[in-house]
């Protein structure tokens, strides 16, 4: 099925009203785990607040991308890539195939795990086969590149989770792995190369393998790219990929396993780092030049309860909110490092993989289970609800103009008052 009329394409392609109608990548508007201030549910069950939900040909862990009124989301059918686009009513607009499926080695994997990111004009997609392309919003492919068969094959012992970003001028992919690693930059119209840099830091066997997606943000009147593994963080110039200082010392003994899930999150001028499996939490100040290790660390934790080894931590107003894999939420100043609360969420035999999404006073955590907690974003982070779907849930959650979308393995949920 395609948009047949103009004027729904033009309103497609429209400027949002506000940022509350626009979820452009797997982190939010703002790329911090924030959701603009709206007014979204705190309690739901299969049948209670529910706006519509609608079956997936396949289960991936990718997070529905949001413009307007085009919810579209990547997914492994009938043994291909699928993008699939639907309205803000559930109902499917199109569907484009996209190269053959590699499916995942693990539960939580796919060939699909990579989020969708949008620039208001195009929709961007990513997939573990190395399948990597523009679509309009009719769901025409305007562009498609296999890095694999460019730059090379995926040395990941794993699913490919790392997401494209998207900077002023260009869409980006990071590539981390065993063997040749690089960032590597496209043309959002065209698609053509605009810079391609290795990224090559002699991390050791598995330690060289990142998950992790980069963040784009602003210091000192530059953009620049900050990225996390192969045991440090590097931070590169968005308009050419020229590294600008670069942390290291993140595995320090040399650990052969400590590939990263996690991404890193800025607030302020300080990025905070999550590594180790989950067993450190660094904080960076933005800045400098070469190798910054002494200079720039700000603060670290070493104990394995303040930091992450899959969900990416949510920050906003100078606080960072941290969920480790077993339900442990951490809240604490960005500036110092100090503990502010924390709190144990109910346990099962389920993980957490989901990362946090603060929305207003408000944080959201979902368990593999498909169970959402909601908590208050206040110094005891006290439990507002409990809220069970009763689905494989590993994907980040979407907020849009008071709708919450959760993307299980099996279906699309548009949770709304």
């Amino acid at each position: 099925m395609r948009y047949l009329l103009s004027f729904v394409f033009a309103a497609a392609l429209a400027q949002p009203a506000s940022a509350a109608d626009v979820w452009p990548s797997w982190r939010g508007p703002a790329g911090n785990g924030t959701a603009p201030a709206d007014d979204y549910p705190t309690s739901w069950s299969t049948d209670e607040n529910v706006a519509w939900k609608v079956d997936l040909p396949g289960g991936a862990g990718s997070t529905p991308t949001v413009w307007n009124d085009l919810i579209v989301l990547t997914t492994p059918r009938d043994g291909k890539n699928y993008i699939l686009a639907y309205n803000m009513s559930g109902e499917l607009q199109w569907a484009t195939p996209l190269g053959d499926e590699r499916p995942g080695k693990h539960r939580k994997g796919s060939g699909s795990n990579p989020s969708p990111v949008t620039d208001g004009e195009r929709v961007f997609v990513y997939f573990k086969s190395g399948d990597f392309a523009a679509l309009d919003f009719e769901g025409n492919v305007l562009w498609h590149h296999n890095l694999q068969e460019k730059y090379g094959e995926d040395t990941l012992w794993w699913d490919l989770g790392t997401s494209p970003v998207l900077t002023s001028k260009h869409v980006v992919v990071a590539c981390m792995q065993t063997g040749p690693s690089y960032l590597a930059a496209f043309d959002p119209a065209t698609g053509d190369v605009a810079w391609k840099v290795d990224r090559n830091l002699g991390a050791p066997s598995e330690a060289a393998q990142s998950y992790s997606t980069p963040v784009v943000t602003q210091h000192d009147g530059r953009e620049i790219l900050v990225v996390l593994g192969a045991d440090h963080v590097t931070a590169h110039d968005a308009a050419d990929g020229t590294l600008l200082w670069k942390i290291s010392g993140m595995n320090p003994e040399g650990n052969e396993y400590f590939r990263s899930i996690a991404s890193p999150v800025v607030e302020g001028d300080l990025v905070i780092a999550p590594y180790a499996r989950g067993n450190t939490l660094t904080a960076i100040r933005m800045g400098g030049s070469g190798d910054v290790t002494k200079s720039h660390t700000v603060w670290a934790h070493d104990e394995g309860e303040l930091s992450a080894d899959v969900p990416t931590p949510a920050a906003k107003d100078g606080r960072v909110y941290v969920c480790d894999d077993k339900g442990t939420v951490s809240c604490l100043d960005v500036a110092t490092g100090k503990v502010i609360a924390q709190r144990q969420l109910p346990k099962n035999r389920n993980a957490y993989s989901a990362s946090p999404i603060l929305a207003g006073e408000y944080l959201y955590l979902i368990r593999e289970d498909g169970t959402v907690y909601v908590l208050k974003a206040n110094d005891e982070l006290e439990l507002v609800s409990e809220n069970e779907l009763g689905e494989f849930t590993v994907a980040t959650p979407a907020f849009v103009d008071g709708r919450i979308l959760i993307r299980s393995f099996d279906r699309l949920w548009c949770i709304a008052k």
